[in-house]
């Protein structure tokens, strides 16, 4: 057994009482991987060769843990998310959540010491279930570190024809960008298009008057010299404040019109968005 996974007989062997496991449980300090098997981590990932000992051969790792294995994570879950073929027998346990699959995970990966769906399978599986203002970041994230490259994800799309959910993902595969450097950037960006406005660039740089790339826009509309950026909590820092009005102001002097929006205007009121954004792009 791992040096991170105690046996129930071992924790009381150590001079606990089985009140103080149950409380240290109960405090999140201990967490149960499988009948009498317990792990300090709160890490899903920790728990996997503990949970794979009692799953059938054909399990994989998949969705939500599988992204997390291959570095895009972005929406995150406390159960293990498991990929098995329907009609599958699996045994029940605490914290795991068995997906019935009909279409046959390929070319799985050794990661974390088990069976992995590839990134590709794990995104589109994800891109399908997720609501779009999730899957559109973890795609983004997906191709931003390399899990996997834009021909494999529409691959891999394409083979989940007719399954639930797949209009969604075959929408947005296409559109999925690496340049995006956070989850509200992506989700300001779908926003964008959703709204009936072009598909705006990430990550636009403008240069000044000899041509090197003096600032950079989240996204922007190079012909119409409009930028869209989305202010988080970073910008309230005085320095970067600071930072931000003389940026502002050169932008402005150099033609360009920078409009920016908040998690209030991203979450809670997308069309003052798109209302502000038109008379800027379709003057």
């Amino acid at each position: 057994m791992a040096q991170d996974q105690y046996r129930y007989a071992e924790l009381l062997a150590a001079g606990l009482s089985r009140e103080q496991v149950r409380r240290l449980v109960g405090l999140s300090r201990l967490h149960r991987l499988t009948r009498s098997v317990y792990t300090p981590s709160a890490d899903p990932a920790a728990r996997l060769p503990a949970i794979f000992r009692r799953l059938p051969e054909t399990a994989v790792v998949g969705f939500h843990t599988g992204a997390q294995l291959h570095g895009f994570g972005d929406v995150r879950s406390f159960d293990v998310h498991i990929i098995v073929p329907a009609g599958e027998n699996v045994p029940q346990m605490r914290g795991v959540v068995a997906h019935e699959a009909v279409l046959p995970v390929r070319d799985t990966v050794l990661l974390g010491g088990v069976p992995c769906a590839p990134a590709a399978r794990c995104a589109v599986d994800l891109a399908r279930s997720l609501r779009r203002m999730d899957a559109m970041p973890l795609l983004d994230l997906c191709l931003r570190v390399g899990a996997c490259r834009s021909e494999e994800l529409r691959a891999e799309v394409a083979r989940h024809k007719r399954l639930r959910g797949v209009c969604q993902a075959r929408e947005l595969v296409p559109r999925a960008d690496p340049r995006a450097e956070c989850r509200q950037e992506s989700q300001l960006r779908l926003v964008l298009i959703d709204g009936g406005l072009p598909p705006p660039e990430p990550q636009v740089w403008v240069p000044d008057g000899h041509g090197v790339p003096l600032y950079r826009l989240d996204l922007g509309y190079r012909r119409r010299k409009v930028g869209v950026e989305y202010d988080g909590s970073s910008h309230l820092d005085r320095d970067r404040l600071r930072h931000d009005r003389s940026r502002s102001n050169w932008l402005a002097a150099n033609g360009w019109k920078i409009r920016h929006f908040t998690d209030l205007d991203l979450y809670r009121r997308p069309n003052h968005i798109i209302k502000t954004l038109v008379p800027l792009l379709h003057p």
